[in-house]
């Protein structure tokens, strides 16, 4: 794994990057920052696309293409419009905004020795007898409800995947819910979702897709929910294994919710490990150390690191990190605990509330480790 960082003081931004390399492929994830100005949102959007084109011409990156982007902003309704998006691949827009003062930031994700299109409006990037099919911004606004404008993503996001001769419960690796004021409309998504996913043979004894729903506010005012999705075709079963961590956490559906922990794929060349949105819980469903930041920020990095260790990997393999923050007045702590932790890594922070009112904080992210698995193709 390389770490690279790179102020680039001409403009105010910050590149942090990190690279790996096995068989014929390599995955680069970056995070693009820019410092808080008193300026408008189309100047510091001007530099984020700078930024971009800076990490576009290092040499680490030269021939990447890209795969997704999401932009976390502190205004959606209002900042997506003046957007210009001219790369071909997926996008993601959601309200979550950065907490160091800034309007915007940017997380990218890319692939060299790769052939990657665009297809059914997905992002595909085919290599080795695998599609991996990379689908953002899913909303559905024609109805009005958190349970029915789930429901209805879903059911479009199931013909997508018809499209490819993929199946929500053979194919789905990963997916992500946004939810305007997650407070009172999460019970909605979960209801849906469960309902869905029972009728698509997803059940406490089959099982479930690695998932975050967290606060988020979609750019279009009627939408409540929005969805983003990973999947896959062209693996075998044996390739994918569930994470439990049973001394951390419990499974998620004895308290009524419906997606796993985390996921690991293996491939010939290397593993990969995609961890869900993770809290400061007890493997009895119960919050741990609540009003306490600090305590909870330790207890999710603990039950991250377990996941990590059930999948043979530590957080040295870690790619990148999403930060979730329900009180922004927390930022300073959080963010020089981080600092101190993962120097390196690839971060952000955002003012995101967690489904539960107690939960302060939350974080995903993905790893990857190279492996030598001689039953299953190269990545």
């Amino acid at each position: 794994m390389e770490y690279q960082s790179e102020n680039i003081q001409e403009i105010g931004a910050r590149i942090e990057l990190t690279r790996f390399t096995a068989g014929e492929v390599t995955e680069l994830h970056a995070m693009l920052h820019v410092e808080p100005r008193n300026e408008i949102f189309e100047s510091q959007l001007f530099r984020i696309e700078c930024a971009q084109a800076k990490l576009m011409a290092m040499d680490e990156v030269k021939g990447a293409k890209i795969v997704f982007k999401r932009y976390f902003l502190s205004d959606a309704t209002n900042q997506v419009p003046r957007i210009e998006e001219n790369d071909p691949c997926t996008v993601s827009y959601i309200q979550q905004p950065p907490l160091d003062g800034s309007k915007i930031a940017l997380w990218l994700y890319l692939q060299t020795g790769t052939n990657i299109s665009q297809q059914n409006g997905s992002t595909v990037v085919s290599h080795n007898g695998y599609q991996h099919i990379w689908t953002m911004g899913l909303v559905d606004t024609t109805v009005e409800s958190s349970y029915m404008q789930t429901w209805k993503t879903l059911l479009s996001y199931i013909d997508t995947l018809k499209l490819f001769g993929a199946t929500l419960e053979r194919n789905c690796i990963r997916t992500w819910f946004f939810v305007r004021d997650v407070d009172t409309q999460y019970n909605g998504l979960v209801k849906s979702r469960r309902e869905c996913f029972v009728e698509q043979g997803l059940t406490p004894e089959t099982h479930y897709i690695a998932s975050t729903g967290i606060g988020g506010t979609p750019a279009d005012p009627k939408a409540i929910i929005q969805m983003g999705c990973y999947a896959m075709t062209g693996f075998e079963l044996a390739q994918q294994r569930y994470l439990y961590a049973p001394t951390h956490l419990n499974k998620t559906y004895e308290y009524g919710v419906t997606f796993e922990r985390g996921t690991l794929m293996q491939y010939g060349d290397r593993d990969h490990i995609y961890i869900s949105g993770t809290a400061s819980i007890n493997n009895k469903g119960e919050v741990e150390h609540a009003g306490n930041i600090f305590r909870q920020t330790h207890r999710m990095w603990e039950n991250v690191e377990t996941l990590l260790a059930e999948g043979g990997m530590t957080f040295d393999d870690v790619m990148q990190i999403i930060v979730y923050l329900r009180d922004c007045a927390d930022y300073p702590i959080v963010k020089q605990m981080f600092d101190e932790k993962f120097p390196h890594m690839p971060y952000v922070i955002t003012l995101a509330p967690v489904c539960r009112p107690t939960w302060l904080i939350e974080m995903e992210c993905m790893a990857v480790k190279q492996a030598t698995n001689d039953n299953f193709r190269n990545f």
